[in-house]
């Protein structure tokens, strides 16, 4: 008797879920539209610049004064990895990855990318190969994708914040990403 007025009592909870998911309907799709041409154009130079900043041979200084100028002030960089997401300013990934950039040669390059712009807000999906010299002097390459988010201030585009995560078991550039 005891599990009866439970089972009772729950009646109404279970329908109010169960009509909550069968009544849910997702918004119907809406198409795209091509962004224009001129912001296009920007956010295109911007991701060249971004890319030309960080990319040279071993022992080449980089142009980090150029790189803060393409960022907004309080911009982030991310990455996913085998320990999870990690990250910081612009001035944190100078610390951490500019001594790697110049001793070991770091040179990046976008085989593909995809952008979205609306009002002052932009998304690109930017698929890319960088090559490296390990420190046994070999040769080091990796592949992924950097989502790069920005901003237009004052009539400039610029960077809020690139999150991005390499290839991996399991994890290959999408076919229409991979630059082939």
């Amino acid at each position: 008797m005891r599990y009866l007025i439970l089972a009772i009592a729950m009646l109404p909870l279970a329908a109010c879920s169960t009509s909550t998911y069968n009544t849910y309907e997702a918004a119907p799709a809406t198409p795209r539209t091509e962004a224009p041409a001129a912001d296009v154009a920007a956010i295109d130079a911007l991701l060249e610049d971004v890319y030309g900043v960080i990319s040279g041979p071993v022992g080449q200084s980089r142009e980090f004064d150029r790189m803060r100028s393409l960022f907004t002030a309080d911009a982030r960089l991310s990455s996913i990895g085998p320990d999870g997401v990690s990250g910081g300013t612009v001035d944190d990934y100078i610390a951490r990855s500019g001594p790697f950039l110049v001793e070991r040669g770091f040179t990046e390059r976008q085989l593909s990318r995809r952008i979205e712009v609306w009002g002052d807000l932009a998304h690109a999906w930017s698929s890319y190969e960088g090559t490296f010299t390990n420190p046994d002097g070999t040769p080091g390459s990796v592949r992924g994708i950097n989502s790069f988010q920005f901003a237009r201030i004052d009539g400039i585009w610029k960077v809020q914040s690139i999150f991005w995560q390499a290839t991996g078991p399991g994890r290959a550039l999408p076919t229409d990403m991979s630059g082939e």
